[in-house]
């Protein structure tokens, strides 16, 4: 948060856009990076520990070594979790259940991989590629809600991402290409979810409106990733590796029902006024804060921190 607070006093509304995007790539290859250093150390021992904890040391070192003044304090973010409801009951209940089952398998996925017999490299691409499938997904995923329905869009990629979490069940795979295969089906569905849901919430909200719509949506996010692990590792334990797939499948199959539902209670914003579509980090990749949604392109510029008090 620190160094986005520092990124957006620093951005100007011109540079906004490039500086997100760019910053929020660079945040991905470091996640794939460490996900590949796995294969290259004893996962049973300290040393990759000791690794990480000496990146985040040298990271330390360009903030404390700048001669540039430092970030305004943080701003408090302000949710009203009824109003968020009212907005959009989808983007609420949605965002809930993608983060229990994107928090279910962005946990415990590399638990699955392992108990079902993959080596330290293959659990490494595993989980990789679910990632980059993810990220790919997000720009077809995005332009086809720009055009229909974000709602019919949430439904079809929920229910694609159960139909792949389904057969993993039904057919317990154990080998390497089947379980990465299934898997990256499962990623690119179900890491393209969050973004459109938060675009859809956007879409019924006034642009001022956008870093406390997200932010209240972060929180929901926020609670589902903590819901899904306790349930997944529970269910796990009495039911076997495979066994996670029932907190994804039964997470994707009721947003799957709910979006449906609301397709059809409420008519969809016209695409010209919609708001517009920007990929947004994942669960397996760098999780934003309320600082990252304020240097989000879509903020109003008197939504910055620094709006309060010019940087210095």
């Amino acid at each position: 948060m620190i160094i986005e607070s520092w990124l957006n006093e620093r951005a100007t509304p011109e540079s906004r856009g490039t500086i997100f995007s760019f910053y929020i790539s660079i945040t991905l290859f470091g996640v794939v990076g460490g996900q590949l250093m796995v294969p290259f150390g004893d996962v049973t021992a300290p040393t990759l520990f000791m690794i990480c904890g000496i990146l985040y040391c040298i990271a330390a070192l360009p903030t404390t070594l700048s001669k540039a003044a430092s970030p305004q304090p943080l701003k408090r973010a302000k949710l009203d979790l009824p109003a968020l409801f009212r907005n959009s009951p989808i983007s609420f209940i949605g965002i809930l259940l993608i983060g229990i089952a994107n928090g279910a398998y962005g946990t415990l996925g590399a638990v699955f991989a392992t108990r079902v017999g993959l080596d330290k490299g293959s659990v490494a691409a595993m989980v990789s590629i679910v990632i980059f499938a993810g990220a790919i997904m997000q720009f077809p995923a995005g332009s086809l809600s720009d055009r229909l329905d974000r709602r019919h869009v949430l439904a079809g990629l929920s229910a694609m991402a159960a139909f792949a979490g389904i057969l993993i069940l039904i057919l317990h795979p154990t080998g390497v290409y089947e379980i990465v295969i299934l898997v990256a089906i499962y990623g690119a569905a179900a890491n393209a979810l969050y973004p459109i849901a938060v675009a859809h919430a956007n879409d019924f909200a006034a642009p001022e409106d956008f870093v406390k719509i997200s932010g209240g949506l972060l929180l929901l996010y926020g609670i589902g990733t903590i819901i899904g692990p306790t349930l997944g590792g529970a269910i796990m334990t009495v039911y076997g590796a495979h066994a996670l797939f029932f907190v994804t499948v039964a997470a994707h199959l009721l947003i799957t029902a709910y979006a449906i539902l609301r397709a059809r209670m409420r008519p969809p914003v016209p695409v010209a006024e919609r708001d517009a579509y920007t990929t947004a980090p994942s669960a397996n990749g760098p999780l934003a804060t309320p600082e990252s949604l304020a240097l989000d392109p879509r903020a109003r510029i008197d939504d910055r921190p620094e709006a309060a008090e010019p940087a210095q």
